[in-house]
């Protein structure tokens, strides 16, 4: 067997056992989000709440929509925490506590939703082998510039959820490339979030090799060790689109071209003798997975990331209405980085500084996490507020 047949044949298994299990609750019909999952990708849901799981859609996701994990940001909780009263019993708990502080209170509610969304997922991830069935949960965004601030917390968060099917998600900057090898070599899933150069993607790669040969050297073992590394489609599209002429063939390619062009790194990277050796004592590549697969533009195929990003081995993270649709008219159509698509790359690289709109859209990605991290603190300060009894005498 092959080295690129080696890549793939545990994860695309642990994908198809998944799909065959959503059939099998829909009494034995595949729908087309099986179908997709039986590419050998996996579909996660881009979202996470208390009310998501406390109504039980979780967990219809998860058995008709063949949803095998989700993810979490400092974006989402904002909206899940400020938007339901579903946390005002666990705030009141953490108030008769004693704990006053915004940041260890959104840490507590945040935990718990992982969890929670965890013990529902623990099945898919028995079944997958350990694969697929992960939950993650994102560092603050105060500590994406500060490699030692960033390990300090992974590590802790990783600690107080205690489960095997979780990933704690690193920003991709400078600080968080260093993070990642520190938090690989000790043992802890990393989810890499906000990648969009491929720079940046080569040294995150290096940065989970390493670290995996650090457990190496150290006498440890490398078995259940789990990483992704989640990719950034559409915001690519959008910087692009803004800076080509009305009508340009590029517009809407540039995305999807930046992202198979990954994929063409990840498969190069978990191959050869260098990751054989790593691979021989358990090793687990380092997962591609395909983020913002909603379209900004109205004028895009509303399902047309995850048609062509049905990439074996990869993962797709799904907003839930994006699901829906697939459900409803999706086909996936994916296809190797052609020779038309390495000319488009090329092509749109020349003609928008692909390399400054990345970096461009990296430095903004933290700064909107850092805006929606704030909002956050401010409304679970208010909420707290109006739950604190008044003091009476």
């Amino acid at each position: 067997m092959s080295d690129e047949s080696n890549l793939h044949t545990h994860v695309i298994v642990g994908a198809s056992l998944a799909a065959a299990e959503g059939a099998e609750a829909l009494g034995g019909g595949m729908n087309r989000l099986d179908t997709l999952r039986a590419t050998g990708v996996s579909i996660w849901l881009d979202t996470l709440s208390r009310d998501l799981i406390a109504t039980g859609q979780f967990e219809r996701l998860r058995a008709e929509r063949a949803v095998t994990g989700a993810t979490s940001n400092p974006t989402i909780f904002a909206k899940a925490i400020s938007g339901s009263e579903r946390y005002d019993e666990q705030l009141t708990s953490l108030l008769e506590a004693g704990v006053r502080d915004a940041r260890e209170q959104f840490l507590e509610l945040a935990l718990e939703d992982v969890r929670q969304a965890a013990r529902i997922l623990r099945g898919a991830h028995e079944r997958s082998g350990g694969e697929d069935g992960f939950v993650s949960l994102e560092v603050t965004p105060d500590v994406a510039y500060d490699s030692v601030a960033t390990v300090a917390q992974a590590s802790d968060l990783w600690k107080r959820l205690g489960a095997p099917n979780v990933m704690i998600k690193v920003p991709a900057t400078e600080a968080g490339v260093a993070a990642i090898e520190e938090l690989t070599a000790a043992g802890v899933n990393v989810n890499v979030t906000l990648l969009f150069s491929l720079s940046r993607y080569a040294q995150v790669i290096e940065a989970y090799v390493s670290g995996l040969e650090r457990r190496v050297k150290a006498g440890v073992p490398l078995g259940g060790i789990r990483s992704v590394a989640s990719f950034f489609v559409s915001r690519v599209d959008t910087k692009a689109d803004a800076r080509l002429p009305a009508g340009s063939p590029l517009r809407g390619t540039v995305g999807i071209a930046n992202a198979q062009a990954a994929y063409q790194s990840y498969r190069a990277a978990f191959a050869g003798e260098r990751w054989r050796r790593l691979e021989e004592l358990g090793a687990a590549p380092q997962r591609p997975l395909w983020a913002s697969t909603a379209p900004k533009s109205p004028s895009y195929r509303d399902v047309v990331y995850l048609e062509r990003l049905a990439l074996p081995g990869s993962i797709l993270t799904v907003p839930e209405p994006i699901l829906d649709a697939f459900a409803d008219h999706g086909e996936p159509r994916p296809a190797a980085l052609s020779p038309e698509l390495r000319d488009e790359l090329a092509a749109a690289a020349a003609a928008v500084d692909l390399d400054a709109i990345t970096a461009e859209l990296e430095r903004e990605g933290v700064e909107a996490f850092c805006d929606s991290y704030g909002e956050l603190l401010a409304a679970i300060e208010r909420r707290t507020g109006r739950l604190q009894p008044t003091p009476t005498g």
